[in-house]
């Protein structure tokens, strides 16, 4: 098949607008298209993409349609307002950390129309999303992910192909697992160690040049926590969503996951007690909370 030009992309959040923003600079005709009125057009404004006014116009005379949403269900909404503008032989691209079967249910209805599905989510955040350089984890079948190769390398510099479609999504949420798991034992410590009579700032140097080190310690911790800014800019939300994937996938496999169920019961609860809107990276305040103590001070909660 024909190189991929045209790109309509879906859903300019936090982490759309400058993954769509790179397709731009990598020549790549880019016409946008968001539920938030006006985004699309500042978009288009500020990067020299094309703004749409729905999906389904953005989707004309597009050689593939990338998707990154906040759940499989709007994106199955999307798919279903797009339909009528996708042509045989097209590709979409769900970038959404959405929900493995869900997603191969979209991938089953699209191959009855021709059109090819792949998933592919991501990792790295924000800071990641504008450099270009965030790790992709895709599934589907590999000449769809041939195909994709030139897009997905114009937003990631670590394209990690996990097999048939639904594996990139099944490995995301697992990933999030991990980083989740990883950052409350990490909250705990520091928590422990100030009480202790540690210092948490000096407590993270060494975390970083031990065993103890992880992605929390390296980019979280000193940044958003001890600072007290709490603005990653990843909704604690999204981040109970993909660990609900993570155990939906664990219960498909039957798999055993007391630690995993218990992980997300506390970011859970981080975020009935936070309310909307809250960064992931509060999730610290549950721990605060339960222990009265703020890190990097002495005060109580």
């Amino acid at each position: 098949m024909a190189a991929i030009r045209k790109v309509a992309f879906v859903g300019i959040g936090n982490m759309g607008w400058p993954m769509a923003a790179n397709l731009v600079k990598a020549g790549f005709e880019v016409t946008v298209a968001d539920v938030v009125p006006g985004r699309a057009e500042a978009f288009a404004a500020e990067t020299g993409g094309k703004a749409a006014a729905t999906p389904a116009e953005a989707a004309q005379g597009a050689d593939c349609v990338v998707t990154i949403v906040p759940t499989s269900k709007q994106v199955a909404e999307a798919v279903e307002a797009i339909a009528p503008s996708l042509a045989k032989g097209m590709l979409v691209i769900d970038m959404t950390s959405g929900q493995p079967g869900r997603t191969r249910e979209i991938a089953a209805g699209l191959a009855e129309r021709g059109v090819a599905m792949i998933d592919c989510p991501v990792s790295g955040g924000v800071p990641r999303a504008k450099t270009g350089q965030l790790a992709i984890m895709a599934g589907g079948e590999e000449a769809d992910l041939d195909r994709a190769d030139a897009v997905l390398k114009a937003m990631g510099t670590s394209i990690h192909r996990c097999g048939p479609i639904g594996a990139g999504q099944a490995m995301k949420a697992l990933n999030n697992l991990v980083s989740a798991g990883g950052y409350l034992i990490g909250i705990e410590a520091l928590l422990i160690g100030q009480r202790f009579g540690l210092d948490p700032s000096k407590m993270v140097d060494v975390l970083n040049a031990s065993t103890g080190m992880n992605n929390s310690t390296q980019k979280k911790f000193k940044e958003y926590v001890l600072s007290r800014r709490f603005d990653a800019g990843f909704g604690l939300d999204l981040m109970v969503k993909d660990l609900s994937i993570a155990l939906e996938v664990g219960r498909e496999t039957t798999t055993p996951t007391p630690f995993a169920a218990l992980c997300r019961e506390m970011w859970a609860s981080a975020a009935a007690m936070l309310g909307p809107g809250a960064d992931h990276t509060a999730v610290a305040k549950l721990s605060e909370q339960m222990s009265a103590t703020v890190l990097g001070g002495n005060k109580e909660t």
